[in-house]
């Protein structure tokens, strides 16, 4: 192994840490959980907890990272996350285990843009792709497993053990980052006002990957969350529905890689592969209003190839367009857009569902992705068009 792959391997597993953490959990308070989620109030406090100090936290910690610099932030972040699940490990009950999963969120809010930035710093622009590919690859492979793992842990030795595994890993992660990834410097920056701020993350440089960032987390969250129902009301069993969430996300995590080495190469450009992306993702949700098991894991394997083609090429646009010193804030700032998506996808279809059914709630996901596919369409065959 290069010394140039070393010591990337930490920054792999600190997003491998927080995708692992936040579904590993998320996926088993429900059922395992019974003496601490007395109500499906209480789940979805709980639930929004670790979501909640995200959107909050993500910017101030990338600004945070800029100042002084990535690699302090990404330990300080991974030690907090250890210390957070150690704290439902030895206080058993229902207040601490609120208190765990709020600093578990507040500590991944640290942890997460810092990698973002460090991967970045550390790769030339050349290698962003193949770099945010693998990253997003170990990020998707937490994501996977999370759910299995933890219930795995859980059943073993219910969710005091899953903590203690979480704060394992963290704790191993820390010291292994603090042995491989080297020191990266803040650079200097030139002082920066409110105004400033605003104007930069309004330019379309930052909003258009952002939104397509968002995008993706959007149908993302939602075909993880309303497949499985949509299966269970065409007379599908659990093992069908819980294939289709694994191929969603087998799909998302191998085409990931792949859209990063094709983007280094030439072969893909950022602008085309979001635009694709996001079409393949309409595709996908469209496709989930078909009959039966195939149209559940049609729409699975087309939203996790949509998705998975998005996100490398989403903030490799990022790095790309936005100054070195600068990274940390962009990087938060893109994943507080990602939280939104997060947040928001559900909301809308769930919302739409109430008042039709759940195929229109799709659909109305769907039509906005298409609609923001076809935006950026218009717009680049605006720049394209030569001037009169």
């Amino acid at each position: 192994m290069t010394a140039e792959r070393r010591r990337m391997w930490p920054l792999y597993a600190a997003g491998f840490t927080t995708a692992f953490g936040a579904h590993g959990i998320a996926a088993n308070l429900g059922g395992f959980a019974g003496d601490a989620v007395t109500s499906l109030l209480v789940l979805g406090g709980l639930l929004a907890l670790y979501d909640g100090a995200e959107v909050l936290l993500k910017p101030l910690f990338g600004t945070l990272a800029d100042r002084i610099g990535a690699r302090p932030v990404l330990l300080g972040g991974l030690v907090a996350f250890a210390a957070a699940s150690l704290v439902y490990v030895v206080a058993d009950s229902p207040g601490w285990l609120w208190a765990a999963r709020l600093g578990q969120g507040a500590a991944a809010s640290a942890f997460s843009p810092a990698a973002s930035a460090l991967v970045a710093r550390l790769n030339p622009a050349a290698k962003h792709g193949r770099a945010f590919g693998s990253y997003g690859f170990y990020k998707s492979i937490g994501y996977t497993l999370g759910p299995l793992l933890g219930g795995l842990l859980v059943w073993a030795g219910g969710l005091r053990l899953l903590f203690a595994v979480l704060a394992v890993l963290g704790a191993v992660v820390a010291a292994w980052a603090l042995l491989a990834v080297p020191v990266v410097q803040p650079l200097a920056m030139a002082r920066q006002t409110v105004l400033d701020l605003v104007r930069r993350l309004t330019e379309p440089a930052f909003l258009a990957p952002t939104g397509a960032l968002a995008a993706a987390t959007a149908a993302l969250s939602v075909g993880v969350g309303f497949l499985p129902v949509s299966g269970r009301a065409a007379g599908l069993g659990t093992i069908a529905t819980g294939a289709a969430v694994s191929l969603l996300a087998a799909c998302a995590a191998v085409v990931q890689p792949w859209a990063g080495r094709a983007l280094d190469d030439g072969r893909l450009a950022i602008r085309t592969g979001l635009i694709t992306g996001l079409v393949v993702t309409a595709a996908g949700l469209a496709a989930a209003v078909l009959p039966g098991l195939a149209g559940v894991l049609i729409s699975a394997a087309l939203i996790g190839l949509g998705t998975g083609l998005i996100t490398p090429l989403g903030f490799a646009a990022l790095a790309a367009g936005t100054p070195a010193e600068r990274l940390g804030q962009t990087m938060g700032s893109a994943e507080l857009g990602r939280e939104l998506g997060d947040a928001g996808g559900p909301l809308l279809v769930a919302g739409v569902a109430t008042l039709t059914s759940l195929a229109w709630g799709f659909a109305a996901l769907a039509a906005l992705l298409a609609a923001g596919a076809a935006l950026a369409a218009v717009r680049r065959a605006g720049v394209a068009r030569p001037r009169e």
